[in-house]
């Protein structure tokens, strides 16, 4: 052992605290796909199948998200969902979802980058792009290269500033909706944008394609697994986190996809860059476009930052399994995993190039790859509850033991999975995402491919305990 390594940490320490759980995951979830892409679902669906699709997508991550807490209560590492496939599906599922997940993330980090930059121009047009990229980059690092603590505290006010705008604009938006605020160019609307051309205008096609954009915009919710390793009491603050945060999510989005399709006619909604400057500037509210570009900017930046903290945190649970470099993780002396942050910050900074030299090409497969890859990880995570729950009953588990336990097993993981690849299906008959599935299941076979002549020939560590019964004892702090 090299000098001063003894006083570094070997595990990751647990100082997150409840209320940085929740915010974590309310902010992964509250962001560009509200502010920019509700919208676009707005358009493609109408009034009403817009709130449709979102309360299907709802109902897709309560289960995901009630799968996750199961396992992260009996099971609550850094990795969390890459971890549970490795040890209840198999070590190369867990491999896949690691890597893949990784890559997603990695890449919309640098997409963050950029759209920050963007954002910036607006304030400081002579400045360059790439300027305000390599800024909120090494912003974003520093957050992270601090501690667990300092990660958790940003986030934490980035998360409470969308959390406040939306309310705002739900209270704003209402008052103007019902003509207890003045607005400039017309009169309160009532309710007549929702039944002029019908409640569901474009019919259930609309609703389909609307769907997966609103499933897409749900993703970011599991990371709340990814921090159980890190968090004090996970069997106490994850069942919390997770029973207030579903309900306060379909709020937000239901009650603000329903102030905008009542201010803003659906076939206007689908060509806005923002409907929340529309209404905002609509009831005369000065500054609205500067509010809103602060506030998206925020959004952009949480984005960045989960991202960041997410994708060391799976390359650190999979080099503790063989899965990756074990200099992966290596953690410095405020116990994070410094290399891991490295190559994610490089990674992402490349990615951020093929968006710009290689934009129709490479970048395009990198999309794709991290949308398919989304939503194979919230069925590798249903799986792994499957196989968990199927697992500790056959070893004499007691369910009545569970600290936080899935309702009405199986029914709950089945669905999820038939919703999962219902996702797939709606997008095959797409033709604008069809070629999405096609790289994305290309690299998944790759993937599986590339573990299978790799590792298969020497022992990969997965996080086994003696049964699965005993591991609430051993694993639960």
């Amino acid at each position: 052992m090299q000098k001063g390594q003894e006083n570094q940490p070997r595990e990751l320490q647990r100082s997150m605290k409840s209320r940085h759980l929740f915010m974590l995951s309310l902010g992964g979830i509250i962001g560009t796909g509200l502010f920019l892409g509700s919208g676009y679902a707005i358009g493609e669906a109408g009034p009403a199948g817009a709130i449709l699709a979102y309360l299907v997508g709802g109902l897709l991550m309560y289960l995901v998200m009630m799968c996750l807490g199961e396992l992260s209560v009996v099971m609550p590492v850094s990795g969390s969902f890459q971890a549970h496939a490795a040890r209840f599906i198999g070590p190369a599922t867990g491999f896949v979802i690691g890597w893949t997940y990784w890559m997603s993330w990695a890449l919309y980090v640098g997409l963050e980058f950029i759209a920050a930059g963007l954002l910036m121009a607006r304030w400081f047009p002579d400045t360059p792009v790439w300027v305000w990229c390599a800024v909120f980059a090494l912003i974003l690092f520093a957050i992270n290269a601090l501690t667990t603590r300092s990660f958790a505290e940003t986030e934490y006010w980035f998360a409470g500033i969308k959390v406040l705008t939306v309310i705002l604009f739900i209270i704003i938006g209402g008052a103007a909706m019902f003509g207890l605020l003045p607005m400039k160019e017309q009169s309160a609307p009532y309710f007549s944008n929702f039944i002029g051309d019908g409640l569901f205008p474009t019919g259930f096609t609309g609703i389909f394609i609307s769907m997966m954009t609103v499933v897409y915009a749900f993703q970011g919710s599991e990371i709340m697994g990814v921090a159980a390793g890190e968090t004090e009491n996970p069997e106490k603050s994850i069942p919390r986190a997770i029973r207030s945060i579903v309900i306060r999510v379909l709020l937000f989005y239901i009650l603000a996809t329903f102030v905008l399709s009542a201010i803003v006619p659906w076939k206007e909604a689908g060509v806005l860059e923002s409907p929340f400057v529309t209404v905002f500037e609509m009831i005369g509210i000065p500054y609205a476009a500067d509010i809103m570009n602060f506030v998206i900017l925020t959004a952009v930046l949480s984005v960045g930052n989960t991202g960041l903290f997410a994708c060391t945190r799976i390359l650190f649970s999979l080099s503790q399994t063989g899965m990756a470099p074990a200099s992966l993780g290596k953690l410095n002396k405020r116990g994070v995993p410094m290399n891991a942050l490295l190559i994610t910050l490089v990674f992402a900074l490349l990615s951020l190039l093929t968006s710009v030299v290689a934009e129709e090409t490479l970048f395009v497969v990198m999309l794709a790859i991290s949308g398919v890859g989304g939503v194979l990880t919230w069925m590798a995570i249903a799986f792994a509850q499957y196989r968990f729950r199927k697992q500790y009953v056959k070893e004499g588990g007691k369910i009545a033991d569970l600290k936080f336990k899935v309702p009405f097993f199986p029914f709950v993981p089945i669905l999820c999975l038939i919703m999962c690849i219902g996702i797939f299906v709606f997008t095959a008959y797409d033709p604008t995402q069809r070629t999405s599935l096609y790289w994305g299941f290309g690299f998944i076979a790759a993937c599986y491919l590339f573990y299978y002549l790799k590792y298969t020939r020497r022992k990969v560590e997965t996080p086994v305990l003696t049964t699965v019964a005993e591991q609430s004892d051993k694993l639960v702090p």
